[in-house]
């Protein structure tokens, strides 16, 4: 039987009443909706299902519909803390198997296996890949839901539906409510079934609060530097040096299929990983992947990210890599250091990724603060270390694709 304190919402108290968190009523609503799926999730069997009462409480309603227990989906703005919400949630929730992963990396899993279905001439790709799936995870808490790719936007409807009969319990965050998923996308009609499953399957709450409690955090050293010039490069210069003792040297890492070398690299002393420097040019500017950004964020400490500009509508690919760049650098717990022409929320205001990019803006605000990255132990978890359960995906487990390539048929992602 779970104690009190091994609930999402003491926990949340705790963390409150201890001074780690910022009381936040919108954040404890979230919480007593995580609170009813945990209990919900009790002695749950995906084979033989779980009828329960939807609703705020899920108990006294002579009304409520009696309906397959399924999950939550909880939107708002960027920093109200929708995935610490979800991350507590995760680590206590009563159920095995049980997966935590990116959204976007858990798609680039997904078209892998779909590849592989192919290639053995499976009638239905998707049905093996859903079954694989629900092996493995009974809950399934994803970070960020976006749709911005038509590849994913022909396939998730299907997925999530394969998924829900057989049983998965989906907790997501996002900052769209379902209705604006893939807006003004390519083809769009073909999504909105996915849409309806979605609302039918979860539960929609919005995390409505006001602050960005990302922005609350001390910055201590300068890791972001703005505007660029002669100033700028020094202090990089100067925090580049700092960087170890071991010579400067070029750095190979192993990308999926491929080396890659970069210019200016420090290797780790005794097998670490060590730190890279690079312009956003020689990041952004050239077609490299979702794969290709979870294998550097794996492989080194720490990132030194040269000379990025204000982003616009004729740079939008170059804008989608960046945000791709440090969604990955983020999951790992990776340590940066940036110079670029503005402040991370002003960087890109004009251009049909500008929403999306409001998160991108508050995830470097939380790495550029003292207190980044995270204790050795949170960041192994989300490495996906120490043999817990979930994790974020490594380059290993996804496809290789660009984030900036033009839309168009359902490619085979390798």
């Amino acid at each position: 039987m779970t104690s009190p304190a091994e609930t999402p919402l003491a926990r949340y108290r705790a963390l409150v009443k201890a001074g780690d968190l910022t009381a936040d009523p919108a954040q404890a609503q979230a919480a007593e909706q995580l609170q009813l799926l945990h209990d919900r999730l009790k002695n749950y069997d995906p084979k033989a299902g779980k009828k329960v009462a939807r609703g705020w409480f899920g108990w006294g309603r002579e009304k409520n519909r009696q309906e397959t227990l399924c999950g939550l989906y909880i939107y708002g703005g960027v920093g109200r803390g929708k995935s610490m919400l979800m991350d507590l949630f995760h680590d206590i929730a009563p159920v095995s198997p049980k997966r935590r992963v990116h959204f976007h990396a858990f798609m680039q899993e997904v078209h892998a296996g779909i590849k592989k279905a192919r290639e053995r001439h499976e009638a239905d790709p998707i049905q093996p890949v859903a079954e694989a799936i629900a092996d493995s995870a009974t809950l399934l808490c994803f970070d960020e839901m976006q749709i911005t790719d038509i590849a994913d936007a022909m396939i998730v409807g299907r997925l999530f539906e394969a998924l829900f009969a057989r049983g998965v319990v989906v907790v997501t965050t996002s900052n769209r409510h379902p209705d604006d998923l893939y807006k003004d996308g390519l083809n769009r009609a073909i999504f909105l079934p996915f849409i309806e499953i979605l609302k039918e399957k979860l539960d929609v709450h919005h995390l409505d609060g006001d602050a960005d409690h990302r922005q609350d955090r001390s910055r201590g050293d300068v890791r972001y530097l703005s505007p660029l010039g002669p100033e700028t490069a020094a202090e990089m210069d100067r925090l580049w040096a700092e960087q170890g003792e071991t010579p400067e040297a070029p750095l190979t890492l192993e990308f999926p299929g491929r080396r890659e070398t970069f210019k200016r690299g420090r290797p780790g002393e005794r097998g670490r990983p060590g730190a890279l420097r690079a312009g956003f040019e020689e990041l952004c500017a050239r077609p490299l992947g979702p794969a290709d950004y979870l294998a550097l964020a794996e492989a080194v400490e720490v990132l030194m990210i040269e000379d990025v500009p204000r982003l616009s509508r004729a740079r939008n690919n170059e804008a989608k890599r960046f945000v791709t760049l440090i969604d990955a650098l983020y999951e790992a717990k990776t340590k940066i250091y940036v110079s670029a022409a503005a402040e991370p929320e002003t960087l890109y205001e004009d251009g049909p990724g500008a929403f999306e990019f409001e998160r991108t803006a508050s995830r470097i605000e939380e790495m550029r603060g003292e207190d980044w990255p995270p204790a050795p132990a949170a960041a192994a978890a989300a490495r996906g270390e120490g043999g817990g359960e979930g994790g974020a995906a490594t380059a290993n487990d996804v496809a290789e694709v660009d984030p900036g390539q033009a839309p168009g048929a359902l490619p085979d992602r390798g």
